[in-house]
């Protein structure tokens, strides 16, 4: 005899199975499942926070969270999907999934381990990575072991496992040259687009530099959304290799390439934690270089009060984890500190970064000077780092090749081989925010100001974002604009606005 229970109104349909609708929702990282509570599975489950299923349809299995529907929104026989569980599923419409519980995660136990203060070894960090990679846990466990990796810091071990982990989870790159060289800025910095200039400067030097760049997280442009409106960078590994091949470089998106995978999913908790633990942040980056095939990087890391990194002392700790973790992955590393302060060059958000680099790599008079020498500085000490120039001398040589047009004209090939360079396109909405006294700008709230860029709409709406018109230093006059947002949509820049309004100390002015 069968232990499957009929349900009414669906000849043949098992108790544990249900008919899998898409209902638009997105939970952007989660896989959800909605269900009416009056479904099997639902009354079986009884009404628990956080109760968790796993769904399975052919080869293919998910963990996801259940909420439960009073409404029609669902019928008894319906399991409505989020649009991540419905990706993950491999969905088109229509199909019959199974519900089942979920087998339990072993590496909880090691977690809650290290919550009371026992180490992590190699083998329960790879088990956790994998259960992340696997959507297998969920935000609560994300952030249990965010917070884990805060409040008992991982030690040189730990963070070299972790970093070893995370790197196994995902594809790794091979190159036939025996020197990689990359390029890796620990972020916090609204502006700091120094990326498409550097690789622009190395490859017309003739380095091999196969750049993988982030989207945006929680900050309102991450090098490939800059990138992404100058040229395509959602290519495949193959198509990657073909750019790199033919002009030296290339900076896509690393999500298409699958490098590093968990890494994704820990910052998103860890930024709405504001939590960020030394040991996690060393390893996300160093996974993905490591990934990606580099021998030789070079790191900025910016220090400044509303940067990530907002002291001396702790970016000298951080530099000599990076170094060392680096050396254990085969790479020979260089980190530069920087100047964190304040945002760098004019705009902020993706289409108003490109711009910027445009201006670089273009030699235009009114070229951002900082965004310009910060990347000349990068690009000098990478050349030194891998032997192309003596030191003391790459800065001179990076500045010499994009003086002369070399890195502009390479950038442009890379454009090309990617899919064929665009231009950033420009917002239908402006509005200046303006000085409400006379004074001297003396701060400038990187954190606050990347909010506002948020709020207008970038990164996915991609001319949002500010233009910055003041710098630290800069005398305004009453009713001076200190800054512009930019919004594709009215709505949007009002609600932007509004969030001005309510933190007015954005820019801080001195009394005259």
């Amino acid at each position: 005899m069968s232990d499957s229970i009929e349900v009414a109104g669906s000849p043949g349909q098992s108790a544990n199975t249900l008919r899998a609708r898409r209902i638009g929702i997105d939970a952007q990282y989660e896989s959800v499942v909605f269900m009416h509570k009056d479904c099997p599975v639902c009354r079986s489950e009884g009404f628990t926070a956080q109760t968790r299923v796993r769904l399975t349809y052919g080869d293919r299995s998910i963990i996801a969270t259940v909420f439960q529907i009073v409404s029609d929104l669902v019928t008894h026989d319906e399991a409505g999907l989020s649009e991540t569980a419905w990706r993950r599923l491999g969905l088109s419409g229509g199909e019959i999934i199974s519900v089942s519980h979920p087998r339990p995660l072993l590496s909880l136990s090691d977690l809650r381990g290290k919550v009371y203060g026992r180490p992590f070894n190699a083998v329960a960090l790879d088990m956790i990575v994998n259960d992340v990679v696997a959507g297998r846990y969920s935000d609560i466990h994300l952030s249990s072991f965010i917070t884990a990796c805060s409040a008992r810091p991982l030690d040189l071990d730990e963070t070299v496992a972790l970093t070893k982990a995370m790197m196994s989870a995902g594809e790794r790159l091979s190159w036939s040259k025996s020197l990689i060289s990359d390029k890796h800025c620990v972020g916090g910095l609204p502006g700091n687009r120094t990326t498409p200039i550097v690789v622009a400067i190395a490859a017309a030097c003739g380095l091999t530099i196969p750049k993988t760049s982030s989207r945006a997280i929680t900050s309102p442009a991450g090098t490939a959304d800059a990138m992404e409106t100058l040229a395509p960078v959602d290519l495949s590994i193959q198509a990657m290799r073909k750019v790199v091949e033919r002009e030296g470089g290339c900076i896509v998106w690393g999500g298409a390439v699958r490098l590093s995978p968990a890494d994704d999913t820990l910052i998103r908790v860890e930024r709405a934690l504001d939590l960020d633990s030394e040991g996690q942040l060393v390893a996300s980056v160093i996974s993905k270089k490591a990934a990606a095939g580099a021998t030789h990087l070079i790191l900025d890391l910016p220090v400044g009060p509303t940067a990530k990194v907002r002291s001396t002392a702790t970016a000298s700790a951080l530099s000599r984890s990076l170094l060392a973790v680096a050396q254990t992955c085969g790479i020979e590393a260089r980190v530069i500190i920087t100047d964190g302060q304040q945002p760098v060059g004019r705009g902020i958000g993706p289409a108003l970064e490109a711009l910027d680099v445009l201006a670089v790599l273009q030699g235009k008079p009114d070229a951002p000077r900082d965004l310009r020498d910060r990347a000349i500085s990068l690009a000098g000490g990478l050349l030194e780092l891998v032997g192309s120039a003596e030191v003391g001398c790459g800065e001179a040589m990076a500045s010499e090749v994009l003086n002369d047009g070399r890195a502009w004209r390479k950038f442009q090939g890379i454009c090309e081989a990617q899919g064929g360079m665009r231009e950033p396109t420009t917002a239908a909405h402006h509005r200046p925010v303006i000085a409400s006294k006379a004074g001297q700008v003396t701060m400038i709230d990187n954190r606050r100001l990347a909010r506002v860029a948020k709020l207008a709409g970038a990164p996915s709406a991609k001319s949002a974002g500010i233009e910055l018109h003041v710098r630290l230093g800069t005398n305004v006059s009453l009713g001076e604009p200190l800054y512009t947002v930019h919004a594709e949509a009215s709505g949007e820049l009002s609600y932007s606005l509004a969030y001005v309004a309510e933190n007015e100390d954005i820019i801080a002015l001195s009394d005259v």
